[in-house]
């Protein structure tokens, strides 16, 4: 949650606009903003310094383009429907069955929907996926995106934290949308 600073005060006010103004002419030092209150704790959010988010979404965590993710895990967990691929923060991976041969065919409104998981590096297989089915295909802006088995993977933009699977066998965008076992397949319950 974010705390702003309270409100300037009169005095604080009238020190700025002193300040600002010259002051009286004289060799009076500047005067300086009132301390913050205890509470108070700067915004924080994406900016020129900062990493990308660990699960690869947009850096405000909302729904949108995906923020590549360096050597991207892939890892497998217990859900509701199985046992399933998941990233680093347990977020579910999808598959698409619109794509064919390991190349994305989600682009524009569909990957607003559908964040691709995108890597800047060799992705790892981690607790229970298996290395010999990961690997990475090229995007049309360049970027590269998780593959596993033969298919891309993708966030979906409906669920809202690790172990959600709120995208899983729905259809969207001419195809239908499933989570991805471990083996490379698409679940079916």
């Amino acid at each position: 949650m974010r705390t702003f600073p309270a409100p300037l005060t009169g005095t604080a006010i009238a020190l700025f606009l002193l300040t600002a103004c010259g002051g009286t002419g004289g060799d009076a030092a500047p005067a300086s903003a009132p301390p913050a209150p205890a509470s108070y704790s700067p915004p924080t959010g994406p900016g020129p310094d900062d990493s990308p988010p660990a699960t690869g979404m947009s850096p405000d965590g909302s729904p949108g383009a995906a923020t590549p993710v360096p050597d991207a895990p892939v890892s497998v967990a217990e859900a509701g429907i199985g046992r399933i691929l998941v990233d680093g923060e347990g977020r579910t991976l999808y598959l698409f069955e619109k794509d064919k041969n390991g190349k994305s065919s989600c682009y524009d409104e569909c990957a607003t929907a559908w964040p691709p998981y995108l890597t800047t590096g060799k992705p790892k297989a981690e607790e229970g996926a298996k290395e010999n089915l990961i690997s990475t295909t090229e995007r049309k802006d360049g970027t590269e995106q998780v593959v596993y088995g033969d298919w891309p993977l993708y966030y979906y933009q409906g669920d809202e934290k690790a172990g959600d699977t709120s995208g899983h066998d729905i259809e969207e965008f001419g195809a239908e949308w499933y989570a991805v076992g471990p083996n490379g397949k698409k679940i079916t319950e």
